[in-house]
């Protein structure tokens, strides 16, 4: 499969190992796996067709061997504790992962602290500690680090963590607020909801719940931080829950973890799967099984940061098989991303790839061996992995795939990126394709370099609505995007809803509610020029990769 030239930068810069191809990699990273499908999986990541995350991709076949891209580490209420779990996170980091926190054991800012006599500074000082770690330590000295910050609705501190990103900082970290029932029983009723001090159970104060989530939804509106995170949803489709509460996820949200749970997660290349513009639905099948058997193998010769790690890991055998370019192929069989139609193809195709998954886990389950803590699980006959399916947000791999990324809708239609000294202008390749013999083209794709949207260009409707980008969505429809595709996922899924610049925070409030209504797992807006250091614009602007 022929690599675009910004597929070759980014490989060539985070990926290959000295003097490598990417024929290459393919052959370390398939050869790594102790299976016999080892030549089959070779073909589906030469051939861009299924492609595993980033750290098993730079680490297979190497001294280091960390394969998995999410952890969750706990943190403790001492001060031993939380800098064991910054040590832990350094490790994680070093090795290529990114790390998912709840802070919300921590006891609150000015809760007293018996063996000193003082008082306690609260999450939000170690949060920041946690954040200048990580400025010091890349992820596989590749990429900078990425982490989740998690605290719950009810903790005292929750609106200064709320609007911790107003006092700048916090660069390597998002937020997101941990959302019980009750609280949203209380907005809906009208009726005060309490602050738990979480060292002793005491209330610590009752607020008006609408008073937190305006200051959530002004601060999303604001800077695109925090998200909302439904800790009940979440819990209730956790396929564990012998082993505990869910209370984290990692960086990007996709993936909800027990404290010291990893997981290894890989995407089918959707766009690769339309043939003569429709889905090929054997081909899509084969590749989700094919997925399946990867990742659990990924799991057996993994080399674990930590013992704890391993162990929990083991128990569960969380996989989360997703896809990235939705966007392109549904522009290759001629559907807008902002049409019904697309919600169904969206949930269809979902649907059969997590039937395929499951059905695969339950095979290997048979074969192999059930997955240890299956006893304290939701399942009643044989299965591989506790977890099948997620959907990753693919910043790196769909670069390397070339394609669109996880089911956003495409970003923009032209655009220069940046990969360290390396610069490349880019038209998305079905416009390119679109426009080839069409008249005034020339005009059209200097309009399309300048803007990154064909919304005043010169073309019928049909097309404008085909190739309508992020922002030109409705954010009504990012979110049933979302909702239609986590209804068949096992973790969650990994979405932004764009936000035009003039988009208010009450229609912020809106989405996120409309989120949870759905069943979706967590939401994130991102509203246009809300941050200074925003990574991707449009046009002839620059796009930098950092992911």
């Amino acid at each position: 499969m022929r690599l675009t030239p910004i597929a070759r930068a980014l490989l060539k810069s985070r990926y290959f190992l000295p003097d490598e191809t990417f024929a290459d990699l393919c052959s370390r990273v398939a050869g790594s796996v102790d299976t016999p499908g080892a030549g089959q999986f070779r073909a589906a990541i030469e051939d861009l067709l299924f492609i595993p995350n980033s750290p098993t991709l730079m680490n297979a076949g190497t001294t280091s061997g960390q394969l998995s891209a999410c952890f969750v580490l706990p943190v403790e209420d001492s001060l031993q504790g939380i800098f064991s779990t910054l040590a832990a996170m350094a490790q994680i980091h070093q090795s290529g992962g990114g790390t998912g926190f709840s802070f919300s054991r921590l006891r609150p800012a000015g809760d007293p602290v018996s063996t000193t006599c003082g008082a306690a500074s609260g999450p939000l000082p170690f949060i920041r500690v946690f954040d200048e770690a990580t400025n010091a330590v890349k992820q596989g000295g590749k990429r900078r680090g990425a982490n989740m910050a998690v605290l719950d609705s009810s903790h005292p501190d929750i609106a200064s963590f709320i609007t911790a990103k107003n006092q700048g900082g916090l660069s390597n970290f998002n937020l997101s607020v941990g959302f019980d029932a009750h609280f949203f029983q209380c907005l809906d009723r009208g009726q005060s909801y309490d602050l738990i001090n979480p060292r002793d159970g005491s209330v610590r104060a009752s607020i008006d719940p609408e008073d937190l989530w305006d200051t959530l939804c002004s601060a999303a509106w604001q800077s695109g931080d925090p998200g909302a995170l439904f800790l009940d949803t979440i819990n209730a489709k956790n396929t564990v829950p012998g082993l505990g509460r869910i209370e984290a996820t990692n960086p990007c949200g996709e993936q909800p973890l027990l404290p010291f749970e990893s997981c290894n997660l890989g995407s089918i290349n959707l766009c690769r799967c339309i043939v003569r513009g429709e889905l090929d639905d054997e081909r899509l099948r084969d590749t989700a099984r094919l997925g399946v058997q990867f990742l659990d193998a990924v799991i057996d010769v993994n080399r674990f940061p930590l013992p704890q790690i391993r162990d929990m890991t083991l128990q569960t055998r969380k996989i989360g098989l997703g896809i990235l370019g939705l966007a392109d192929a549904l522009i290759a069989q001629g559907i807008p991303y902002e049409s019904d139609e697309a919600l169904r193809f969206a949930g269809r195709t979902m649907e059969m790839i997590a039937r395929e998954a499951r059905d695969t886990s339950r095979e290997l389950g048979e074969e192999k061996g059930s997955f240890p803590a299956i006893d304290r699980s939701i399942f009643t006959g044989p299965m591989r992995n506790a977890t099948t399916t997620t959907i990753a947000p693919t910043g790196s791999l769909h670069i390397i795939a070339g394609t669109s990324s996880g089911i956003e809708p495409v970003f923009a239609l032209a655009g220069t990126r940046r990969i360290g000294a390396t610069r490349v202008e880019q038209v998305h390749p079905l416009l390119k394709r679109y426009l080839a013999h069409r008249r005034h083209r020339h005009d059209i794709l200097a309009l399309v370099k300048r803007t990154g949207s064909l919304q005043t260009a010169p073309v019928a409707d049909e097309v404008r609505d085909l190739f309508r980008t992020a922002t030109e969505i409705s954010p009504e429809h990012h979110v049933r995007m979302q909702a239609v595709v986590q209804d068949h996922v096992d973790n969650a899924v990994s979405k932004t809803v764009n936000l035009p610049e003039k988009t208010d925070a009450r229609e912020i409030s809106r989405l996120f509610l409309l989120a949870r209504s759905l069943g979706c797992k967590g939401i994130t807006v991102y509203r246009v020029n809300c941050r200074p250091d925003q990574v991707l614009v449009r046009g002839c602007e620059m796009c930098r990769v950092d992911s």
